[in-house]
């Protein structure tokens, strides 16, 4: 078989870091190379010409799936017309949802990879840019009285109870309670 165009090559090395933002954040960054690639539909002998290692595309989906967190949240920004306190509004809203406890691979990298950053104790690209994400994530939830860090917990802690209990009443339960809390909290 012959060798790729280099603007295939490019293509590939975007479908294999894309893929592998979903896989992370859907089933853990333990997800084997050859199942990553297989659900590219690239082969698993072309991973080690795009990456020197799986590290290397752990640091480099990570930092996608925050590029993709900072761009949703810009764009909420824009499309409030720079309301902030509108925004916040909207992005709780839309956190808190079952849409998106039920969309793990293109939802919130804070909670998808969560346990996986506290798992690596590390001092890696992948765990710096998730902490960065934290804060910035934190920031764009603060208000006039709070730093958002709160808020964030709470968002974030919904979230992952909500998904871990998935299937029983307590599931919506948690998401309502979360948003009633932080929707009264920010009207009061």
């Amino acid at each position: 078989m012959g060798r790729v165009s280099q603007a295939q090559a490019e293509e590939n090395r975007r479908r294999v870091v894309e893929t592998a933002s979903r896989l992370f954040r859907e089933q853990g960054t333990h997800v084997s190379v050859a199942d990553l690639m297989k659900a590219a539909g690239l082969t698993h002998g072309g991973f080690y010409k795009q990456f020197p290692s799986k590290e290397a595309l752990v640091d480099e989906a990570t930092t996608h799936a925050f590029d993709e967190l900072t761009r949703l949240h810009q764009d909420g920004l824009e499309r409030h017309a720079g309301r902030r306190d509108t925004a916040q509004r909207a992005l709780i809203d839309a956190y808190l949802s079952t849409e998106h406890r039920d969309s793990v691979a293109d939802g919130c990298p804070v909670a998808a990879l969560a346990t996986d950053m506290a798992r690596d104790g590390g001092d890696r690209a992948a765990r710096r840019v998730y902490t960065e994400g934290v804060g910035d994530f934190a920031e764009l939830l603060a208000t006039d009285d709070e730093d958002g860090i709160t808020r964030l917990c709470t968002m974030l802690g919904a979230l992952v109870l909500s998904r871990a209990t998935k299937g029983s009443p307590l599931s919506e339960e948690i998401l309502t309670a979360a948003h009633a809390a932080l929707t009264a909290q920010k009207a009061g």
